[in-house]
């Protein structure tokens, strides 16, 4: 009998525990009052302290047009301010106000005790492997795409 799991097989093992774990993970945050749009950018500022737009994007990963409305709709929630740097004054940066902050820290922990929740079915040294591995994956993959683009182009 053979065991192996095929490359196919691996990709819907796999998509079908990202888009569990996504749902989980969305009602997790919409459980705290936020969307996740507007999680991620709180996110990204609670752990990384003040960023450009531009910088909150690029670790978050959202389109253009949605790190737009996420930003505006946390600045008018009181929970962001923008502000401008002595270097640039054209760049504008994003800091948390105290309640941003306060909000971020208490959605943050939910959020992450729930998670811990649903992958404590994993033990430690499983969660280490799947960490690596999926990393492994992961650096290979985009090293694929950077690839495929060069020859593009």
């Amino acid at each position: 009998m053979n065991t192996a799991t095929s490359a196919p097989r691996l990709w819907i093992i796999l998509a079908r525990a990202h888009r569990a774990l996504g749902t989980l993970a969305e009602r997790s945050i919409a459980d705290t009052g936020l969307c996740l749009s507007d999680f991620m950018v709180l996110e990204a500022l609670l752990h990384k302290g003040p960023l450009t737009i531009g910088a909150i994007q690029e670790k978050v990963l959202l389109a253009t047009g949605s790190m737009t409305a996420a930003v505006d709709r946390v600045e008018n929630k009181g929970l962001v301010i923008r502000t401008t740097t002595k270097e640039d004054r054209r760049a504008r940066v994003l800091q948390l106000t105290d309640e941003g902050r306060r909000i971020a820290e208490l959605a943050y922990t939910r959020h992450a005790q729930d998670l811990e929740r649903q992958m404590e079915v994993l033990t430690a040294e499983e969660k280490q492997q799947l960490g690596d591995l999926l990393k492994k994956l992961g650096h290979h993959a985009g090293q694929a795409v950077a690839e495929q683009e060069e020859r593009k182009s």
